[in-house]
C-alpha cells in the first residue's frame, strides 16, 4: 500500500515543507527539505513518531507539585499510557533534581525524572 504524507520540519527554524512517500512501511521517497536534518526528522516522523513527556504530579506534604519528564522520547502512541501512570504516583518528599520517579514508563523502557528539587 502507498501513502503520501506532508510534513513540516522542525529540525530548524527554516520549516521546510516535506513530500514523504511510504510503501509497505518503508519510506521511499523524501522531497522538500533543504538538509540532511530534514530527511532524518521526516523518516522517523513518518514511520515511528517520538514525543518527550513532561507534566507535573503531586507531592504529598507539599503545596507545589514536581515537575516531571521522560528521560528521552517515546512513542507517541504510548503518551496516554504514560500520563495514565504520572497520574498514579504517590509521590513523597524530598525529590531531588533528576531522581527516577518511575521505571520503564508505559512499557517503554524510558524513564520519568524530576526536573526540580522538592525538599
Amino acid at each position: 500500500m502507498k501513502e503520501t504524507q506532508l510534513l513540516t520540519c522542525i529540525s530548524c527554524p527554516v520549516g521546510c515543507r516535506m513530500t514523504v512517500e511510504i510503501e509497505d512501511g518503508q519510506v521511499t521517497s523524501i522531497t522538500g527539505n533543504a538538509c540532511k536534518r530534514g530527511e532524518v526528522y521526516a523518516r522517523q516522523e513518518s514511520i515511528k513518531p517520538l514525543r518527550m513527556v513532561t507534566a507535573v504530579a503531586p507531592v504529598q506534604g507539599s503545596a507545589v507539585p514536581v515537575s516531571l519528564k521522560t528521560e528521552s522520547p517515546i512513542p507517541k502512541d504510548k503518551i496516554a499510557d504514560c500520563m495514565a501512570e504520572i497520574n498514579s504516583l504517590n509521590l513523597r518528599l524530598p525529590i531531588l533534581l533528576g531522581d527516577v520517579l518511575k521505571e520503564n514508563v508505559a512499557g517503554t523502557g524510558v524513564n520519568l525524572v524530576a526536573t526540580r528539587t522538592l525538599v
